[in-house]
């Protein structure tokens, strides 16, 4: 077949430039096609994907390529009359050359995006759980859009079910939020059945967002939001902080969508000394015991006693009581304990031991 006058190799020069290398035998096999109405052999495909395969490691995009693919075989493409049966053949041709390069260019994108999820996945676990060099962890964060150096805040929200990577609930969630803040300063993913959003701890207002979307997503749920900390094991330490409150809120029945681990501090302090909070409880509740139906119910109207702010006719409605009978409870303990819940010399302790009841599962759980 006569080449055409501006071509090299059948290619024209505007066509090939950095894509020639990915043409290497095409328009050869092109012409030969035309020439002979072959197929293309199965050594021929595997060239074409190996080099789609190559053209995808190398950054090219894969449009370019198609067209430098057509542009190549235009070069090649059978003239004059009685063509119509190598017309065919080319065509033939020309669709299994542009469809192995591409199924050998989608194969290598699909094992880049593997290798990406694995090293993010890697990288999550080894921020979360601070098992890397911080140095090098710094190093890595940048990747993913994090600057270790500042300040950052993690924020941890619990479902009806577990969050999934990739799934349509954590997929709505992050696409909220990435449509209204730079997703170069923020990390969103899942661990262990949660959703995380990490974010500037100077900037509440995405962790706030994140928040809200992840309680309209799932219609209920739960969200922790821990402190901003500094330094490259910051975000270690507000995701413990955001994972404690979710603990705290599930075991005090906290109410609230969400939770701020700095307004929470006052429970770990609590449960630092569990020895020193158990004798409180057994001191001060233990003789509640005695009453009939045991202490569970008295100590439901102290809880609801005091998270109505010691009004007890809201505490009555709570409970389903009427005034009277909620008076008589509280007298009740009273009686029991020597500690009237009215006084408020003796509120703050029986409070606490209430507090640490609860935290410690007494009396389901002997102290």
């Amino acid at each position: 077949m006569p080449e055409r006058r501006g071509t090299q190799h059948g290619i024209p020069h505007e066509s090939s430039g950095p894509y020639e290398h990915y043409l290497d035998g095409l328009p050869r096999a092109l012409a030969e096609v035309a020439a002979t109405g072959r197929r293309l052999t199965r050594e021929e495909l595997k060239t074409r994907r190996t080099l789609g395969e190559q053209a995808a490691e190398d950054g090219h995009g894969l449009r370019a390529l198609v067209v430098a693919h057509l542009a190549a075989a235009r070069a090649a493409w059978p003239t004059g009359p009685g063509s119509t049966e190598s017309t065919l053949a080319a065509l033939a041709a020309v669709e299994q050359a542009v469809d192995a390069f591409a199924e050998g260019y989608e194969r290598a994108q699909r094992l880049t995006v593997r290798r990406e999820e694995a090293a993010r996945r890697e990288f999550i676990d080894d921020l979360l759980y601070g098992r890397s060099d911080l140095g090098r962890l710094a190093e890595r964060a940048e990747r993913f859009g994090l600057h270790l150096s500042r300040a950052h805040a993690v924020a941890v929200a619990e479902g009806p079910s577990a969050y999934v990577e990739g799934g349509p609930t954590a997929r709505r969630v992050a696409s909220a939020v990435l449509a209204r803040y730079d997703s170069h300063n923020i990390l969103l993913t899942t661990k262990n059945g949660r959703l995380l959003c990490i974010a500037p701890g100077d900037e509440d207002e995405i962790l706030a967002h994140f928040a809200q979307q992840a309680y309209t997503a799932t219609d209920g749920g739960r969200v922790a939001i821990g402190r901003p900390q500094p330094g490259p094991g910051g975000v270690v330490q507000s995701y413990e902080e955001a994972l404690a409150a979710l603990e705290m809120a599930e075991r005090l029945n906290l109410s609230g969508p969400v939770l701020r681990a700095a307004d929470l501090l006052i429970y770990p302090v609590l449960t630092r000394d569990r020895q020193a909070m158990a004798d409180l409880v057994s001191h001060t509740l233990g003789p509640l015991t005695a009453a009939r139906g045991g202490a569970g119910p008295l100590l439901e109207t102290l809880t609801a006693y005091f998270d109505a702010g010691c009004v007890a006719a809201e505490a009555a409605r709570r409970l389903n009581l009427s005034v009277r009978a909620l008076t008589y409870r509280l007298e009740r303990i009273h009686h029991l304990t020597t500690a009237d819940p009215a006084d408020p010399a003796h509120r703050y302790m029986l409070q606490t031991a209430v507090i640490g009841a609860r935290l410690l599962d007494w009396p389901n759980r002997p102290l």
